[in-house]
């Protein structure tokens, strides 16, 4: 079981599932969101995360057809993404999560899109779009 948190606390949740393959998305709408090179997401189980506090200080944004971001509304920290046709799965934002977790990622995924200021620096596959599992 995981806990997070934006930055302000306003938002608070908790996890108790397991989570799906770790990745880093460095498409040009995930750095945009994420105000960095990529983002780093987890696909989990939407029924098993519980709202602890501020739901309803949860913005979403509808960034590309059928895929919103979801934000905290007084400090702007990303929760999570979710696609509209598939509304039993989130990707978590790492970020907000409150304790280190053992879990890295798996992949490094439109990387073609990756601005010369961006390192990587760990062993993970790097995929131009998505990573064949999702093509």
């Amino acid at each position: 079981m995981v806990e997070g948190s934006c930055m302000c606390g306003m938002v608070r949740y908790r996890y108790a599932g397991n989570f799906g393959v770790v990745t880093v998305c460095h498409c040009a709408h995930c750095r945009k969101a994420q105000g960095s090179s990529g983002v780093v997401a987890v696909p989990v189980d939407a029924a098993r995360l519980e709202w602890l506090e501020g739901k309803a200080s949860i913005a979403e944004y509808e960034s590309s057809p059928g895929k919103m971001r979801a934000f905290c509304r007084q400090c702007g920290s990303p929760l999570y993404s979710r696609r509209v046709d598939d509304p039993g799965v989130l990707r978590l934002r790492m970020g907000s999560i409150d304790s280190p977790t053992d879990a890295v990622p798996a992949a490094h995924i439109f990387v073609a899109d990756l601005p010369p200021w961006a390192a990587l620096e760990d062993d993970a596959p790097r995929y131009a779009g998505f990573e064949p599992s999702r093509q």
